[in-house]
């Protein structure tokens, strides 16, 4: 089946920096777009997330809700065609001021990505958008809105990302960190060294 048939595929990962935590998702594909559902199982919390990416691999919107024992906090941002953000949150089942959590509109302005903390499928919209499974490709710096679990801050982050010698190249210089990426057909991350290794289930 090629890459732009509309279908679903289901992956599992276990966590090479926390052996308990294991996350799940559900991807279904389109030519230019996706969306996704998943969750996340660690000794400490529980995590669950929905995204909607639109034509062009555009973020649209992230939906978040990670609780543990005694505590509960959700997050809903979203990004119009404008390329506005909004963010909407809750903590223990009250809405609380967005701007706890450091969202700031202003700051997103430039950002068409999300990327949330230990999900390896928020990679690839910009692993498909910039056309990295195709070859060589430069590297391109990109704003994007980090969400940090399981505190759901928000932040802006840049990212670079490139590509060659059949990696993709991921890199956050603000925090001196650099990886390798090894993706599947569909630019989902397999292996993510020191964070996450697809495993079958």
């Amino acid at each position: 089946m090629s890459r732009s048939s509309s279908r679903a595929a289901s992956y599992a990962w276990k966590g090479l920096d926390d052996p308990d935590r294991i996350d799940h998702a559900v991807v279904k594909f389109e030519k230019e777009s996706m969306t996704a559902h998943g969750t996340s199982i660690t000794s400490a919390y529980a995590s669950s997330w929905r995204l909607t990416v639109a034509d062009g691999w555009v973020t649209r919107s992230l939906s978040v809700s990670v609780h543990g024992t005694g505590w509960t906090r959700s997050l809903e941002l979203g990004r119009s065609a404008n390329g506005d953000w909004s963010a909407h949150a809750t903590e223990d089942g009250t809405p609380i001021d967005v701007r706890r959590l450091g969202f700031a509109p202003d700051a997103f302005a430039d950002a068409i990505d999300c990327d949330l903390g230990l999900c390896p499928v928020t990679n690839t919209m910009p692993i498909r958008r910039l056309g990295l499974l195709d070859g060589n490709t430069p590297p391109r710096a990109l704003p994007v809105v980090w969400v940090d679990v399981p505190t759901l801050r928000v932040s802006l982050s840049t990212q670079m990302y490139s590509s060659g010698e059949g990696l993709v190249r991921y890199e956050v210089p603000s925090g001196e960190f650099t990886a390798g990426l090894t993706v599947d057909p569909d630019g989902v991350v397999v292996h993510y060294p020191e964070l996450a290794e697809r495993f079958s289930c």
